[in-house]
């Protein structure tokens, strides 16, 4: 089925009920004029002004300047909001996330650790699955996300057999917390065809009883994705209540913009419908995944158009080369710090073998996509640059603004090939609190550890970045992304690598107008100036003043479009 008649099925779907969820959805309109005096307006342009006010007119930027030059502007009937010294500053933007990811909480089982979620043990894990199971008709799927295998009492993962007795009337699935592997019990194995017969696809793994050729449940990247795919299968009722508590919640987090990376054709036609209706009301930036929409992005089948609404866009063209350091799947140059299974020499794998990521990245590049490249490993990033740089000499772009996502461990000559060739990195610094002391201590050891998402480097060779919080894989806290480049703390309190850290400032401009710039959208994002969307975020106090407590200033104030969506306008 194409997306076209996706498209078809899901609008015949909503259309009962379209009227009544387009008016019940209808996101605020924005007043004629607003003027934003007496505050701390954090401009993000190229100079990183710093002013007391600021105009805007219907849903975009009029001027900016001081309390006295915007109360000039005053049009009859203008509203007037006293910033009392609070700190307005552009719209959040996700550089990179998986939207509407973190709202399967309303559909599914939370198997959170500390310190984001309270799932310490097994048998917790096991019985909010049981939870879910109970609420859920027979033979539909169960789903839970997030557990972590290393914070579990048992440090292992959950298990076929264990699944099989939470309940063999569902298929049941819990994902891991990187999002790069899960378990499945008998029904859900079956469901995809998978058993022992089957071989380890091409860039995954299917876990075994040891002994045997028996799948014990685990699946690895690629081995994954058919389940993964049933998993989004999913009514519009459910679909629109996943959709909108991820709206909320980034709403209330100051987020503008969000982003939906490896996006299937399904997911992102839901993005365009729920965008349309309003139920969504941030702007989004849709990666669609080269995985699924496969030949369409080079036999003409794909229009990013039919997708794009006056909010969302369809941008880079996104694939996977490699996993997660935390699943031991990301691909290393070197050995993990902990033996994996007891192989001292086993250093992950490529998600896409070498040769086939070489054609992949040719073709797109070719056929002028941007391309948005996830690589966790040293060995991933070094294939990818060596894909991307055989790309360009065959067909130079000269501004390709390569993505290259994650860029957890990006060593240091590998950061300066980055700015040689147009790549820009996007980090996930905030690795370095929730998963710093496991990655000093079981995946990669102290040296590569104090190097991970590298953001004092790119620095150096003034290198553009941004920064990210892969959301749902962490919670949606910009002031976390931002606080984690500034300070490098990990949760037990140890500082990850001093020379990697970078300024306030400069750790705000990559969740603002540096992520824009990644995406091509700086002219009409991500700072405050003339002309651009009204895309703003009060906050409670001035990040920039307390690198230490930033991170628990209050969003008092998301406003999109000049039109609050949270808070009180």
């Amino acid at each position: 089925m194409n997306w076209k008649s996706i498209l078809a099925v899901v609008v015949a779907l909503v259309v009962g009920f379209g009227v009544l969820l387009r008016i019940a959805t209808r996101p605020p309109e924005p007043p004629a004029q607003q003027l934003f005096i007496n505050g701390t307006v954090l401009t993000m342009d190229a100079n990183n002004r710093i002013v007391e006010a600021l105009a805007v007119r219907a849903d975009r930027i009029e001027a900016v300047g001081s309390t006295e030059e915007i109360m000039a502007l005053a049009a009859e009937g203008a509203e007037v909001v006293d910033l009392a010294g609070r700190t307005l500053m552009p719209g959040f933007i996700d550089a990179h996330g998986h939207f509407p990811g973190s709202g399967q909480k309303v559909i599914a089982a939370d198997l959170g650790s500390p310190p984001v979620g309270t799932v310490t043990t097994m048998d917790e894990l096991l019985a909010a699955l049981r939870q879910r199971a109970e609420l859920t008709p027979a033979g539909e799927w169960v789903s839970g996300f997030n557990y972590d295998d290393t914070l579990l009492a048992e440090r292992r993962h959950p298990t076929r057999a264990e699944l099989d007795a939470v309940s063999t009337d569902h298929p049941v699935v819990a994902t891991h917390v990187s999002g790069h592997m899960l378990v499945g019990n008998s029904l859900a194995l079956a469901a995809v065809g998978i058993d022992a017969s089957t071989p380890d696809p091409e860039g995954g793994v299917i876990g075994r009883i040891p002994g045997s050729r028996e799948p014990n449940g685990l699946l690895e990247e690629t081995a994954r994705l058919g389940i993964m795919t049933k998993q989004q299968d999913i009514g519009v009722m459910d679909a629109y209540r996943m959709f909108k508590a991820a709206a909320l919640e980034y709403a209330a987090r100051g987020v503008t913009t969000a982003q939906s990376g490896w996006t299937s054709k399904k997911i992102a036609t839901g993005l365009s419908v729920f965008s349309r209706l309003g139920v969504v009301p941030q702007r989004l930036v849709v990666f669609p995944a080269e995985s699924e929409f496969g030949e369409a992005l080079l036999d003409g089948d794909y229009e990013p158009g039919d997708y794009r609404t006056d909010r969302m866009v369809m941008g880079a063209v996104k694939l996977v080369a490699d996993g997660s350091i935390q699943g031991f799947t990301g691909h290393l140059s070197q050995p993990y710090h902990t033996p994996y299974h007891g192989d001292a020499t086993y250093r992950g794998y490529p998600a896409i073998p070498r040769d086939k990521l070489f054609a992949q990245v040719l073709a797109l590049h070719k056929a002028g996509y941007q391309l948005a490249i996830h690589g966790n490993g040293d060995a991933a990033i070094e294939d990818i640059l060596d894909a991307f740089e055989a790309a360009q000499k065959a067909h130079p772009v000269a501004d390709p603004r390569m993505i290259l996502v994650h860029s957890q461990m990006a060593r240091e000559d590998q950061v300066a090939r980055m700015k040689a060739l147009g790549v820009t990195p996007s980090f996930f610094s905030a690795h370095t609190w929730y998963w710093g002391d496991r990655h000093r201590d079981i995946f990669i050891g102290p040296e590569r550890a104090a190097q991970i998402s590298p953001a004092g480097w790119a620095q150096q060779q003034g290198l553009r970045f941004s920064s990210h919080l892969d959301t749902p894989v962490t919670p949606m806290l910009p002031l976390q992304a931002v606080w984690s480049q500034v300070n490098r703390t990990t949760y037990g309190g140890d500082v990850l690598g001093p020379g990697q850290r970078i300024s306030a400032m400069d750790a705000l401009r990559a969740v603002t107008i540096d992520a824009a710039w990644q995406v091509f959208q700086e002219g009409e994002l991500g700072s405050l100036e003339p002309g651009k969307y009204a895309d703003l975020v009060v906050l409670s106090g001035n990040p920039l003043d307390d690198p230490i407590g930033m991170r628990e200033l209050e969003v008092e104030q998301t406003i999109i479009g000049g039109a609050t969506v949270y808070g009180k306008p």
